[in-house]
């Protein structure tokens, strides 16, 4: 188990070890967090990288990591506990057959931590030998409202109230990172009780340090080609523009198919790993396509010339 990193300059090597290359508002964000044991929000767009900080923070300091994946309709039965009524009906056909009366001594039996079955939030608030987990609850956005007022004294005082046994508490509260792609606004209440962080496509250097440590294999002209492709696409008018994630699935696929070097015909063959609405593959594809590509060897030849 690694110790909690002591400034935000650790805060950063300690996510480049984990192989995530963040800036320093970002670190000092997650510095915060860690040392003020106060829930990190990470809003921002799919594919990002929101949901690898919490990946990074669980390898990197050697914790469990308790993910709670967010859906509409989760309830406290999928996301904190359920009793296991099969085991506890089994429970009650032995005291019958046995000839036990007491019910109230029955009624303890049945509602203990043996017929606990404990979800994600719950499972959270135990201790470990490795020190607290690391909780990752992801996509926020997707639940219904209820569920996140739900959430308030876990992310509050780090205890959830079970009714039939008490209130269960953390001994040490767990590094907890919540994760929204912003498909709703989350209340007020919600975010009050965390440190909030907009996490916001890289610019081409740092997207370019990404492409290095993610896919090494990938020669560097053709990651750079790839950068400043994907830049110009996300200063278009798209559905969905491409996050790190297809940045790194798109270099890998063409040095896959043996591409050394953009073309307009191996980018129209393979948009469909870089974008993912038919309307925007077909607004790229082509001409649009050859056009971009264009304007980057420009800029690069004019770049060349000037240093020349």
């Amino acid at each position: 188990m690694t110790n909690i990193p002591d400034n935000v300059e650790s805060t950063v090597e300690l996510l480049t070890r984990g192989s995530y290359i963040a800036d320093r508002s970002l670190g000092t964000a997650v510095h915060l967090a860690l040392q003020l044991n106060r829930p990190l929000f990470l809003e921002g767009e799919a594919g990002v990288g929101k949901t690898e900080i919490a990946k990074v923070l669980a390898d990197t300091l050697g914790r469990k990591l308790v993910r709670l994946q967010c859906y509409e309709g989760l309830d406290v039965a999928s996301a904190v506990y359920e009793w296991n009524y099969a085991a506890q009906m089994i429970e009650i056909r032995m005291a019958e057959a046995e000839g036990i009366e007491d019910r109230d001594q029955l009624g303890t039996d049945i509602f203990s931590d043996r017929f606990l079955v404990k979800r994600p939030l719950l499972q959270a608030l135990e201790p470990s030998l490795d020190g607290p987990p690391v909780l990752l609850i992801d996509e926020l956005d997707r639940t219904d409202e209820p569920f996140e007022a739900y959430l308030l004294e876990v992310l509050s005082d780090f205890q959830i109230t079970i009714p039939e046994i008490g209130t269960v508490a953390a001994q040490e509260p767990p590094i907890v990172v919540i994760t929204s792609n912003r498909t709703r606004e989350i209340h007020d209440a919600l975010k009050r009780r965390c440190f909030y962080y907009w996490v916001d496509y890289p610019d081409a250097d740092r997207e370019m340090e990404i492409l290095k440590l993610k896919a090494p294999q990938v020669d560097v002209k053709l990651s750079r080609q790839v950068v400043q492709f994907v830049q110009r696409l996300r200063e278009m008018d798209l559905f969905k523009l491409p996050g790190i994630a297809e940045t790194i699935d798109w270099a890998s696929a063409l040095n896959q198919l043996d591409v050394i070097e953009l073309t307009p015909e191996a980018i129209d063959d393979t948009l469909g790993v870089l974008l993912k609405y038919q309307d925007d593959i077909a607004q790229i594809r082509g001409s649009e396509a050859a056009l971009i590509l264009d304007q980057i060897k420009n800029e690069v030849a004019a770049a060349q010339l000037a240093a020349g």
